[in-house]
Protein backbone atom coordinates (compact mmCIF):
# COMPACT_ATOMS: atom_id res chain seq x y z
CA UNK A 1 0.00 0.00 0.00
CA UNK A 2 2.73 2.57 1.10
CA UNK A 3 4.75 1.98 -2.04
CA UNK A 4 1.58 3.11 -4.08
CA UNK A 5 1.24 6.28 -2.34
CA UNK A 6 3.23 9.79 -2.93
CA UNK A 7 0.80 11.61 -0.81
CA UNK A 8 0.81 11.44 3.20
CA UNK A 9 -1.07 14.64 3.81
CA UNK A 10 -4.46 15.99 2.16
CA UNK A 11 -5.78 19.34 1.93
CA UNK A 12 -9.08 20.30 1.85
CA UNK A 13 -10.37 22.82 -0.15
CA UNK A 14 -13.33 23.33 2.33
CA UNK A 15 -16.70 25.06 1.11
CA UNK A 16 -15.96 28.48 0.32
CA UNK A 17 -12.70 30.45 -1.36
CA UNK A 18 -13.75 33.51 0.94
CA UNK A 19 -12.18 34.20 4.41
CA UNK A 20 -15.16 36.40 5.25
CA UNK A 21 -17.69 34.01 4.22
CA UNK A 22 -15.65 31.28 6.01
CA UNK A 23 -15.60 33.42 9.00
CA UNK A 24 -19.42 33.75 8.90
CA UNK A 25 -20.04 29.89 8.80
CA UNK A 26 -17.63 29.50 11.56
CA UNK A 27 -20.01 30.95 13.70
CA UNK A 28 -22.75 29.25 12.07
CA UNK A 29 -21.57 25.99 12.04
CA UNK A 30 -20.49 26.47 15.75
CA UNK A 31 -23.98 27.76 16.89
CA UNK A 32 -25.48 24.32 14.87
CA UNK A 33 -23.15 22.59 16.40
CA UNK A 34 -24.19 23.25 19.86
CA UNK A 35 -27.59 23.15 19.00
CA UNK A 36 -27.05 19.67 18.12
CA UNK A 37 -25.01 18.88 21.22
CA UNK A 38 -27.84 20.97 23.56
CA UNK A 39 -30.93 18.91 21.37
CA UNK A 40 -29.68 15.79 21.35
CA UNK A 41 -28.63 15.50 25.25
CA UNK A 42 -31.73 16.65 26.65
CA UNK A 43 -33.89 13.84 23.98
CA UNK A 44 -31.11 11.48 26.07
CA UNK A 45 -31.61 12.94 29.05
CA UNK A 46 -35.25 12.76 29.12
CA UNK A 47 -35.73 9.25 27.56
CA UNK A 48 -32.62 7.22 29.58
CA UNK A 49 -34.38 9.33 33.33
CA UNK A 50 -37.87 8.69 32.47
CA UNK A 51 -40.50 5.67 31.55
CA UNK A 52 -40.03 6.25 27.96
CA UNK A 53 -36.84 4.04 27.99
CA UNK A 54 -39.06 0.95 28.44
CA UNK A 55 -41.10 1.61 25.16
CA UNK A 56 -39.37 0.39 22.23
CA UNK A 57 -39.50 3.61 19.88
CA UNK A 58 -38.19 5.69 22.51
CA UNK A 59 -35.75 2.93 23.06
CA UNK A 60 -34.48 3.41 19.49
CA UNK A 61 -34.94 7.06 19.21
CA UNK A 62 -32.29 7.06 22.28
CA UNK A 63 -29.57 5.57 19.90
CA UNK A 64 -30.49 7.81 17.08
CA UNK A 65 -29.81 10.47 19.23
CA UNK A 66 -26.73 8.72 20.45
CA UNK A 67 -25.12 8.13 16.55
CA UNK A 68 -26.28 11.65 15.75
CA UNK A 69 -23.65 13.07 18.49
CA UNK A 70 -21.36 10.77 17.87
CA UNK A 71 -21.41 11.33 13.73
CA UNK A 72 -21.42 14.96 13.58
CA UNK A 73 -18.48 15.26 16.49
CA UNK A 74 -16.43 13.12 13.79
CA UNK A 75 -16.95 16.15 10.90
CA UNK A 76 -18.29 19.44 12.57
CA UNK A 77 -15.55 20.08 15.05
CA UNK A 78 -12.93 19.41 11.96
CA UNK A 79 -14.83 21.60 9.80
CA UNK A 80 -14.86 24.43 12.21
CA UNK A 81 -10.99 24.11 12.68
CA UNK A 82 -10.05 23.87 9.17
CA UNK A 83 -12.98 27.88 8.60
CA UNK A 84 -11.00 28.91 11.05
CA UNK A 85 -7.34 27.94 10.06
CA UNK A 86 -5.08 28.67 7.41
CA UNK A 87 -4.15 25.64 5.96
CA UNK A 88 -7.15 23.25 6.17
CA UNK A 89 -4.87 19.99 6.06
CA UNK A 90 -5.54 16.55 7.58
CA UNK A 91 -3.07 13.43 7.44
CA UNK A 92 -3.07 10.23 5.17
CA UNK A 93 -4.06 7.66 8.49
CA UNK A 94 -6.81 10.55 10.08
CA UNK A 95 -8.25 11.08 6.74
CA UNK A 96 -8.60 7.39 6.37
CA UNK A 97 -10.16 6.67 10.00
CA UNK A 98 -12.46 9.78 9.40
CA UNK A 99 -13.71 8.09 6.24
CA UNK A 100 -14.48 4.85 8.40
CA UNK A 101 -15.90 6.54 11.33
CA UNK A 102 -18.39 8.30 9.15
CA UNK A 103 -19.27 5.82 7.23
CA UNK A 104 -19.47 3.44 10.31
CA UNK A 105 -21.75 5.94 12.43
CA UNK A 106 -23.72 6.91 9.13
CA UNK A 107 -24.60 3.37 8.60
CA UNK A 108 -25.83 2.61 11.99
CA UNK A 109 -28.01 5.61 11.62
CA UNK A 110 -29.45 4.71 8.35
CA UNK A 111 -30.53 0.84 9.89
CA UNK A 112 -32.10 2.40 13.22
CA UNK A 113 -34.37 4.53 11.23
CA UNK A 114 -35.50 1.12 9.81
CA UNK A 115 -35.93 -0.42 13.22
CA UNK A 116 -38.20 2.36 13.69
CA UNK A 117 -40.28 2.04 11.13
CA UNK A 118 -40.54 -1.71 11.63
CA UNK A 119 -41.69 -0.57 15.83
CA UNK A 120 -43.99 1.53 13.99
CA UNK A 121 -45.08 -0.63 11.51
CA UNK A 122 -45.97 -3.49 14.62
CA UNK A 123 -47.78 -1.04 16.17
CA UNK A 124 -50.02 -0.14 14.07
CA UNK A 125 -50.65 -3.55 12.12
CA UNK A 126 -49.93 -5.77 14.28
CA UNK A 127 -51.06 -3.63 17.48
CA UNK A 128 -52.15 -6.97 19.77
CA UNK A 129 -48.85 -8.85 19.32
CA UNK A 130 -46.89 -5.39 19.42
CA UNK A 131 -45.60 -6.04 22.93
CA UNK A 132 -44.21 -9.70 22.21
CA UNK A 133 -42.97 -8.73 18.65
CA UNK A 134 -41.14 -5.38 19.99
CA UNK A 135 -39.33 -7.34 23.35
CA UNK A 136 -36.14 -6.05 24.49
CA UNK A 137 -34.44 -8.67 23.31
CA UNK A 138 -35.30 -8.03 19.36
CA UNK A 139 -34.68 -4.77 20.34
CA UNK A 140 -31.18 -5.14 21.15
CA UNK A 141 -30.96 -7.71 18.20
CA UNK A 142 -31.66 -4.51 16.17
CA UNK A 143 -29.35 -2.50 17.14
CA UNK A 144 -26.72 -4.79 17.19
CA UNK A 145 -27.99 -5.66 13.07
CA UNK A 146 -27.27 -1.98 12.91
CA UNK A 147 -23.78 -1.73 14.34
CA UNK A 148 -22.88 -5.08 12.22
CA UNK A 149 -24.33 -3.75 8.86
CA UNK A 150 -22.57 -0.35 9.21
CA UNK A 151 -18.86 -2.20 10.06
CA UNK A 152 -19.67 -4.24 7.33
CA UNK A 153 -20.11 -1.23 4.76
CA UNK A 154 -17.75 1.00 6.36
CA UNK A 155 -14.63 -1.18 6.49
CA UNK A 156 -15.21 -3.00 2.26
CA UNK A 157 -15.50 1.13 1.67
CA UNK A 158 -11.98 1.26 3.43
CA UNK A 159 -10.59 -1.20 2.14
CA UNK A 160 -11.21 -0.52 -1.75
CA UNK A 161 -9.67 2.99 -1.13
CA UNK A 162 -7.00 1.99 1.16
CA UNK A 163 -5.78 -0.35 -2.09
CA UNK A 164 -5.94 3.25 -4.25
CA UNK A 165 -2.72 4.75 -4.86
CA UNK A 166 -2.74 8.62 -4.49
CA UNK A 167 0.15 10.45 -6.73
CA UNK A 168 -1.20 13.86 -5.96
CA UNK A 169 -2.25 16.02 -6.41
CA UNK A 170 -3.86 15.83 -2.60
CA UNK A 171 -6.26 18.67 -2.57
CA UNK A 172 -9.39 17.33 -1.68
CA UNK A 173 -12.24 19.62 -2.87
CA UNK A 174 -14.68 19.04 0.06
CA UNK A 175 -14.29 19.74 3.74
CA UNK A 176 -14.45 15.98 5.22
CA UNK A 177 -12.83 12.32 4.02
CA UNK A 178 -15.48 10.62 1.75
CA UNK A 179 -15.26 8.14 -0.69
CA UNK A 180 -16.12 10.38 -3.89
CA UNK A 181 -13.61 13.37 -3.22
CA UNK A 182 -11.07 11.36 -2.52
CA UNK A 183 -11.43 8.88 -5.97
CA UNK A 184 -11.29 12.28 -8.10
CA UNK A 185 -7.60 11.97 -6.30
CA UNK A 186 -6.58 8.45 -7.53
CA UNK A 187 -4.08 7.87 -10.41
CA UNK A 188 -5.58 5.13 -12.37
CA UNK A 189 -8.61 4.68 -13.76
CA UNK A 190 -11.46 4.58 -11.52
CA UNK A 191 -14.53 3.51 -13.67
CA UNK A 192 -14.75 -0.11 -11.51
CA UNK A 193 -14.54 1.35 -8.44
CA UNK A 194 -16.70 4.12 -9.26
CA UNK A 195 -19.17 0.33 -9.56
CA UNK A 196 -18.34 -0.95 -6.89
CA UNK A 197 -18.52 2.65 -4.66
CA UNK A 198 -22.37 2.89 -6.47
CA UNK A 199 -23.35 -0.70 -5.53
CA UNK A 200 -21.87 -0.60 -1.79
CA UNK A 201 -23.14 3.36 -0.81
CA UNK A 202 -25.71 4.34 -3.47
CA UNK A 203 -27.75 1.73 -4.05
CA UNK A 204 -27.85 0.67 -0.50
CA UNK A 205 -29.80 3.69 0.68
CA UNK A 206 -31.74 3.71 -2.59
CA UNK A 207 -33.06 0.40 -1.63
CA UNK A 208 -33.29 1.15 2.11
CA UNK A 209 -35.00 4.54 1.27
CA UNK A 210 -37.63 2.94 -0.62
CA UNK A 211 -38.03 0.07 1.82
CA UNK A 212 -38.80 2.68 4.24
CA UNK A 213 -41.43 4.50 2.22
CA UNK A 214 -43.29 1.30 1.82
CA UNK A 215 -43.00 0.96 4.79
CA UNK A 216 -44.87 3.73 5.32
CA UNK A 217 -47.33 3.59 3.39
CA UNK A 218 -48.40 0.11 4.48
CA UNK A 219 -48.45 2.04 7.56
CA UNK A 220 -51.12 4.71 6.64
CA UNK A 221 -53.07 2.01 4.78
CA UNK A 222 -53.83 0.27 7.47
CA UNK A 223 -54.60 3.34 10.06
CA UNK A 224 -58.13 3.18 7.91
CA UNK A 225 -59.27 0.70 10.39
CA UNK A 226 -58.09 3.23 13.70
CA UNK A 227 -60.19 5.27 15.45
CA UNK A 228 -59.90 8.95 14.74
CA UNK A 229 -57.91 9.37 17.52
CA UNK A 230 -55.28 6.50 17.09
CA UNK A 231 -55.16 7.88 12.83
CA UNK A 232 -53.64 11.13 14.48
CA UNK A 233 -51.63 9.99 16.91
CA UNK A 234 -49.83 7.11 14.66
CA UNK A 235 -49.79 10.28 11.63
CA UNK A 236 -47.64 12.22 14.19
CA UNK A 237 -45.61 9.78 14.95
CA UNK A 238 -45.17 8.81 11.27
CA UNK A 239 -44.98 12.09 9.96
CA UNK A 240 -41.85 12.89 12.50
CA UNK A 241 -39.96 9.40 11.11
CA UNK A 242 -40.51 10.50 7.71
CA UNK A 243 -39.17 14.10 7.57
CA UNK A 244 -36.10 12.58 8.99
CA UNK A 245 -35.85 9.82 6.78
CA UNK A 246 -36.53 12.40 3.57
CA UNK A 247 -33.98 15.08 5.60
CA UNK A 248 -31.33 12.30 5.28
CA UNK A 249 -31.89 10.40 2.59
CA UNK A 250 -32.18 12.60 -0.53
CA UNK A 251 -28.94 14.33 -0.10
CA UNK A 252 -27.11 10.82 0.10
CA UNK A 253 -28.96 9.92 -2.82
CA UNK A 254 -28.14 12.25 -4.47
CA UNK A 255 -24.46 12.36 -3.85
CA UNK A 256 -23.86 8.20 -3.64
CA UNK A 257 -26.08 7.37 -6.90
CA UNK A 258 -23.68 10.03 -9.17
CA UNK A 259 -20.12 8.72 -10.13
CA UNK A 260 -17.37 10.29 -8.92
CA UNK A 261 -16.43 12.12 -11.88
CA UNK A 262 -19.74 13.78 -12.12
CA UNK A 263 -19.59 17.93 -11.95
CA UNK A 264 -22.11 18.25 -8.60
CA UNK A 265 -22.50 20.38 -5.88
CA UNK A 266 -21.48 17.32 -3.65
CA UNK A 267 -19.99 19.47 -0.62
CA UNK A 268 -22.75 21.93 -0.42
CA UNK A 269 -25.47 19.17 -0.30
CA UNK A 270 -23.54 17.36 2.40
CA UNK A 271 -24.06 19.78 5.02
CA UNK A 272 -28.12 18.62 4.68
CA UNK A 273 -26.97 15.34 6.66
CA UNK A 274 -23.92 16.37 8.32
CA UNK A 275 -24.62 19.66 10.04
CA UNK A 276 -28.75 20.64 9.10
CA UNK A 277 -30.45 17.01 9.72
CA UNK A 278 -28.36 15.80 13.13
CA UNK A 279 -29.65 19.78 14.29
CA UNK A 280 -33.61 19.73 13.21
CA UNK A 281 -34.07 15.97 14.16
CA UNK A 282 -34.53 16.46 18.52
CA UNK A 283 -36.63 19.74 17.10
CA UNK A 284 -38.57 16.99 14.66
CA UNK A 285 -38.97 14.32 17.52
CA UNK A 286 -39.72 17.28 20.35
CA UNK A 287 -42.07 19.51 19.51
CA UNK A 288 -44.16 16.74 17.45
CA UNK A 289 -44.16 14.84 19.94
CA UNK A 290 -46.74 14.86 22.74
CA UNK A 291 -45.77 12.30 25.16
CA UNK A 292 -42.20 13.76 25.07
CA UNK A 293 -43.13 17.04 25.41
CA UNK A 294 -45.03 16.35 28.81
CA UNK A 295 -42.27 14.09 29.81
CA UNK A 296 -40.06 16.73 29.92
CA UNK A 297 -42.36 19.20 31.04
CA UNK A 298 -42.59 16.63 34.45
CA UNK A 299 -38.83 15.85 34.34
CA UNK A 300 -36.86 18.86 33.85
CA UNK A 301 -37.87 21.13 36.76
CA UNK A 302 -37.45 18.37 39.24
CA UNK A 303 -33.75 17.50 37.78
CA UNK A 304 -33.60 21.62 37.96
CA UNK A 305 -34.74 21.46 41.69
CA UNK A 306 -32.68 19.07 42.74
CA UNK A 307 -29.32 20.31 41.28
CA UNK A 308 -30.34 23.88 43.32
CA UNK A 309 -30.43 21.84 46.57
Amino acid sequence: MENQNNVTEFVFMGLWGSKQMELLFFFLFLLCYLAILMGNFIILLTITCSHLIEQPMYYFLCHLSLMDLCYTSTVVPRLLRDLGAARKNISYNNCMTQLFTAHLLAGVEIFILVSMAFDRYVAIVKPLHYLVIMNRQRCNLLIFMAWGVGFWHSIALLLVVLNLPFCGPNQIDHYLCDVKPLLKLVCKDIRIVNILMIANSGMVVVAVFLALIISYILILYNLRTHSSAGRHKALSTCSSHIMVVVLFFVPCIYIYVLPAGSENKDKEISVFYTVIAPMLNPLIYTLRNMEMKITMQKMWPKIAHSNFK
